[in-house]
């Protein structure tokens, strides 16, 4: 039969595939909603513009436009300035993308077909329902990124498929903490079962093409199991001038006696040579998943895991999340901390743009501005009484995760009551409600105590009690918790400028 050319729409680019369809040419593919294979997260519809759950706009094709604050209903510009407001996102409707277990090529045409590196085929809800077998070069034998989709029930669906024409789609973390092929891997992640089908390892072509993203670059990636769904977009609408106070909160928000806190001064920290630097702000969230960094495929250099409501660890790396219906889950033991005689130096563990894939067990020297992301305007002009009093602190943060919602510059710390995200794997821990799903208790608190005035003491002082009371059955994630109110001041969004720096021990201890 003479084979025909069959032509589809990828978002904004027309892709061609050869078809066994018979005699007939169709100019055009059918009709889709090509939104649901822009957007890589749930995200609302506004006019031409798709604005995710965590605040990021993008337009038609994929592309970030500009920043929203959903609970106040203001969509900004990339520089900070109002473009909208007013707007209900309570009655937007909320679209969702297709679900891929493990990096994935989508392919729009009478149906969503979710192509796997090892030959699996699913539609849009994770079902299998064909295998595609991938051609060798003649000459030499090595895969190509060519192959015929086949029906499962032996039918042939499309011929000559090129891939290397369709965008790279990365995890969904709600289905699998698997999002990144690890630049060290050279054979990309077997997709694993979840909620919306079970796409079969064993069926796998006699070659597996390493995944690539088409020439216009890869969309905005999704969150990783740890949901980085960072606090940055509850914004805080105080206008107050920075106050000249560096005062530290109130004794009802002293320091946790606890005894996983280290002695022994500042440990020396030493630049690393060709490292990254430039600014940015700092986010929070806890959502007590696995992280990016403690998946099997993900990198060789671990971060630790563990079970057993977070105090269990395990070296499963190939075990599910808690966030997937698995057990394992980030540890407790990873909160932030501090060190005794070393008052102006914190530690943390934190997510780093889903772009910085390769970046497990990094370090970065943050030093705090005074100045907040979301006070007076978006570009951190100003500061207020919280933020000015870490001005000059330093926070060492060693990367465990990844997020497709984390911007350059910004690192999105782990400490317990920051905020779940998109994604709760809290709910077996036993703790009592951790306050808004973006931005957490400390969002919680911004809205009881206010936006402006004299806010270092009752913003410190509310997330102290809140901190307390959450975590009263444990002292560890109570800790973690309490470093937001004690060592970071209750700051939300604090602006710094970073380094990268040769990881200290203290850190490499805990990762």
């Amino acid at each position: 039969m003479k084979k025909k050319f069959f032509k589809f729409l990828l978002s904004a680019a027309a892709v061609a595939f050869i078809c066994n369809c018979g005699d007939d040419i169709l100019t055009t593919g059918p009709e889709v909603d090509y939104s649901a294979y822009v957007v890589q997260e749930p995200s609302y519809t506004y006019n031409d513009l798709y604005i995710t759950q965590t605040g990021i706009v993008l337009d038609k094709s994929g592309n970030q436009i500009g920043t929203a604050d959903i609970y106040n209903g203001i969509i900004y510009d990339l520089d900070g300035n109002v473009s909208e407001q007013g707007i209900n996102f309570g009655g937007l409707t909320l679209i969702y993308p297709p679900v891929v277990t493990s990096d994935a090529w989508v392919l729009s045409a009478d149906q969503t077909y979710v192509i796997y590196p090892n030959g699996v085929v699913t539609d849009a809800a994770g079902t299998q329902i064909a295998t595609i077998v991938f051609n060798t070069d003649p000459d030499t034998g090595a895969p190509t990124l060519v192959g015929n989709i086949i029906g499962l029930d032996g039918t042939p669906i499309f011929n000559d498929v090129d891939v290397s024409n369709l965008k790279v789609f990365n995890a969904n973390s709600s289905q699998n903490p698997d999002p990144i092929t690890s630049s060290s891997s050279s054979v990309p992640p077997t997709p694993e079962s979840s909620a919306g089908g079970n796409p079969d390892p064993g069926i796998s072509s006699a070659v597996q093409p390493p995944l690539s993203s088409s020439s216009d670059g890869q969309q905005p990636m999704q969150s990783s199991s740890s949901a980085m769904s960072s606090s940055s977009s509850a914004k805080s609408s105080s206008s107050a001038k920075s106050s000249s106070s560096s005062a530290k909160s109130s004794s009802s928000s002293a320091k946790s006696s606890s005894s996983s806190k280290p002695v022994g001064g500042c440990p020396n920290i030493q630049v690393k040579s060709g490292g990254k630097s430039g600014s940015g702000w700092a986010t929070r969230y806890w959502d007590c998943c696995k992280p990016h960094c403690s998946v099997q495929n993900n990198t060789s250099y671990h971060s630790r895991q563990c079970t057993n409501k977070g105090k269990t660890e395990s070296t499963d790396w190939g075990g599910q999340s808690v966030c997937t219906g698995g057990q394992m889950m980030a540890c407790t033991s990873q909160i932030p901390f501090t060190i005794d005689g070393c008052d102006d130096m914190g530690f943390a563990f934190a997510a780093v743009p889903a772009s910085d894939g390769g970046s497990c067990g990094k370090c970065f020297q943050l030093t705090f501005t005074g100045n907040g992301k979301y006070v007076g305007n978006a570009n951190g002009a100003q500061g207020d009484q919280n933020t000015n009093a870490i001005k000059g602190k330093k926070l060492i943060i060693m990367t465990t995760n990844i997020g497709g919602d984390v911007s350059q510059g910004q690192f999105d710390i782990m400490i317990p009551g920051g905020g779940v995200g998109m994604f709760n794997g809290c709910s077996s821990m036993g703790w009592g409600n951790m306050g808004k799903q973006y931005g957490g208790l400390l969002s919680d608190c911004e809205e009881e105590v206010g936006y402006s005035g004299n806010l270092l003491k009752k913003r410190t002082e509310c997330l102290t009690n809140k901190c307390n009371s959450v975590f009263s059955n444990d002292s560890q994630a109570k800790e973690g918790c309490l470093f937001l109110a004690n060592f970071m001041q209750a700051a939300g969004n604090p602006m710094h400028n970073y380094v990268e720096v040769e990881c200290p021990e203290v850190l490499k201890q805990r990762y």
